[in-house]
């Protein structure tokens, strides 16, 4: 069966940041991911989860600089040294908190782009860092974002990404399979999903179109996890959605995967 994972930086946003591996482990979680650990240091946020008998699932690379609206780096032509920097840190990162996946932000197209170059930038930095990883034992993961949450991201559906994993040819480049995202961009959920299963490295949940609760809105999510789990997907679903209320209050539906609430 598959397997839950709180994203901490989405759920139990009424704590500090460091209270919620005591939060998401009281309600039974027992993996959780976040988008960055940069703030916090490895060793600190390592000792949480083994307090709490948690697994780390997945984080992102460092973005560039957030605060100026950057989303990720790995097709930004001319900025190939600081991708690898980035690599690098999150690898360090990986070490310590024993972390099987990074997911690789691939940033925003600029006005006037080139959008070859962009996609060749993206596959040649792609290719040096699964060089990298693999020594390392990380997989990484792409992640088709919508442009209505993210104007302008460069990768932005599960056809695009499946391509530069193929250009890029590493077995353990794969893709992270949002079903929010995705319903966004493409929807037939249960299709690609039964088409992509052996190119996905992760998958995460939230409800549209508001991203709430899996259970709330136009898709049923809920069903679309029961194929996963009928395909055989016995990774983890990263619940990566804004509460509509309380998370406590909304994990209802996560019943039926351990989760009590």
């Amino acid at each position: 069966m598959l397997r839950l994972a709180a994203n901490l930086s989405w759920l139990y946003q009424d704590i500090p940041f460091m209270a919620r591996f005591a939060a998401a482990a009281g309600h039974g979680f027992k993996a959780v991911e976040f988008l960055f650990p940069y703030e916090f240091a490895a060793s600190d946020i390592a000792a949480e989860l083994k307090k709490h008998g948690l697994t780390q699932a997945l984080f992102n690379t460092p973005p560039g600089d957030w605060n100026k609206g950057e989303r990720g780096l790995a097709a930004q032509p001319g900025r190939e040294a600081e991708f690898a920097a980035a690599i690098e840190t999150a690898l360090q990162y990986a070490a310590t908190l024993d972390c099987p996946r990074i997911h690789v932000m691939s940033g925003l197209i600029s006005t006037g782009a080139d959008l070859s170059l962009m996609r060749r930038t993206y596959v040649d930095n792609l290719k040096r860092a699964a060089d990298r990883t693999a020594k390392a034992g990380v997989t990484l993961c792409l992640e088709p974002i919508n442009r209505r949450d993210i104007p302008g991201y460069f990768l932005n559906t599960t056809t695009e990404a499946a391509a530069v994993i193929a250009a890029v040819g590493a077995p353990h480049i794969k893709i992270q399979f949002d079903l929010y995202h995705c319903q966004v961009t493409e929807g037939d959920l249960v299709r690609r999903a039964e088409t992509l299963l052996p190119l996905v490295g992760h998958v995460q949940i939230a409800g549209n179109p508001d991203r709430n609760e899996p259970d709330i809105g136009e898709a049923n999510h809920l069903h679309v996890l029961d194929a996963l789990d009928r395909l055989g997907w016995n990774g983890d679903v990263g619940l990566e959605y804004r509460p509509k209320t309380t998370t406590a209050a909304g994990l209802g539906w996560a019943r039926k995967y351990g989760i009590t609430a």
